[in-house]
């Protein structure tokens, strides 16, 4: 199981190199280092927030931009493949233990 340490230590650190895709002062959306779909894009606040159900009041802004970032990206994939699915996983479905957010095309490579 992964935890913030990924996104924290590895992506954002530098130490796990990822294929950006945008990068804004507080966000990165970058190409998933293991994909489970076609396009898999991941974004995440480079604050780190343990999940969606833990941002508070002072995240409002933080929310607006990575928000901001995940509209331009899938408008992006949904230009180029006709469709895409915008998602984040809460509880056990959160292996990373790190707010990110999937932004995906095609069907399930796994």
């Amino acid at each position: 199981m992964k935890t913030e340490a990924f996104y924290c230590e590895e992506v954002l650190s530098g130490k796990t190199a990822v294929k950006k895709v945008m990068e804004t002062e507080n966000v990165l959306a970058y190409h998933h280092t293991n994909p489970y779909y076609p396009v898999h894009i991941v974004a995440i606040p480079k604050k780190h927030i343990p999940s969606l159900l833990s941002l508070e009041e002072e995240d409002d802004a933080l929310l607006l931009e990575l928000f901001s970032v995940i509209k331009t990206v899938a408008a992006q994939v949904k230009a180029e493949h006709g469709a895409c699915r915008v998602l984040t996983n809460l509880g056990t479905y959160q292996d990373s233990k790190h707010l990110h957010w999937h932004i995906a095309f095609g069907k399930p490579l796994k």
